[in-house]
């Protein structure tokens, strides 16, 4: 029966060029290598590589099976990372999805404190929860409940999507417009303003001029930023306007660097829950990181 070690073996010694190098790279001996490589070329039947003085050069037989085995041997080599038991046995680990501003806004100081190692992943949130479902994740905080039976969705908090402006964002004449409920004009006005927007997701923009304005907007922001903490930063006690989630700039607000402007005719308001298979080893770590949350955003 072939050993799948053989065709690690063989992956390190195409991909290095030598026996020494492969040796290295998998922390064998190369002698190892060799009785590895000598069985797999035994059980396949040809030659896999020319042994010349200084390198192992690949036969056309060799770079067919590299190319048919690279994807599986890849992706069992990571999955050997990610699952590997950690040989500090009383320390627990979680995997934890969420968006990158959630976890900049709330966990990313809490870090150092916790007695448990943390895993991050960002990403959709339907991947996330396919994640989750499968054993991948073990927490994600999402605005979005998946169908199925096997995960818990518990809700703690709110976020407003609203339209915000740094402090020199002159919005008198705005605050008028709004009074006379005149949305041409609305339109109007903002299209004139600084705006800012991201890289990855504009959904947010679209999302709340089709509430408003019943279509989508018809402007590129000016800006294109990394991520909506960009935003914050940018627009902090400046000039500007952008949409996103409140609950992302609750401190600049407070402390009147940057202003909720309109929330509109409709306020977008979305739940936000903690999501969690139904069973779990690490009920005690999830815990720790649901009043994390809570401590932060709930007000």
């Amino acid at each position: 029966m072939v050993n799948l070690e053989w065709f690690r073996t063989f992956k390190a010694i195409y991909e290095t060029g030598t026996l020494t190098g492969a040796a290295e790279i998998l922390y064998i001996s190369q002698p190892g290598v060799s009785l590895h490589l000598n069985s797999l070329e035994a059980y396949v039947g040809y030659k896999l590589f020319d042994r010349t003085s200084r390198r192992m050069v690949s036969t056309e037989r060799g770079k067919v099976l590299y190319n048919y085995v690279l994807d599986a041997v890849t992706k069992l080599e990571a999955a050997e990372h990610h699952f590997h038991k950690s040989t500090e046995k009383d320390t627990p680990t979680i995997s934890i999805g969420m968006c990158f501003e959630t976890f900049q806004f709330t966990l990313e100081s809490y870090l150092p404190t916790l007695p448990f190692n943390v895993i991050i992943k960002f990403g959709e949130y339907p991947e996330m929860l396919s994640d989750l479902d499968n054993g991948i994740l073990d927490l994600i905080i999402t605005p979005q409940k998946g169908d199925s039976n096997n995960i818990n969705h518990l809700p703690f908090s709110k976020e407003k999507i609203v339209l915000v402006g740094g402090k020199e964002t002159p919005t008198e004449a705005f605050d008028e417009l709004i009074k006379k409920e005149n949305m041409a004009d609305i339109q109007y006005w903002l299209k004139k303003q600084t705006w800012y927007g991201t890289t990855a997701d504009m959904e947010h923009l679209r999302r709340f001029w089709h509430l408003n304005f019943n279509k989508r907007p018809d402007f590129k922001p000016n800006y294109i930023v990394p991520n909506l903490s960009s935003i914050v930063r940018c627009i902090s006690g400046q000039n500007g306007v952008a949409i996103i989630p409140d609950f992302l700039c609750r401190k600049e607000i407070e402390s009147g660097n940057i202003k909720v402007i309109w929330e509109g005719k409709d306020v977008i308001e979305n739940t936000l829950y903690f999501s969690t298979r139904k069973k779990t080893i690490y009920a005690e770590e999830i815990k720790t990181v649901q009043d994390i949350f809570i401590k932060e955003m709930v007000v």
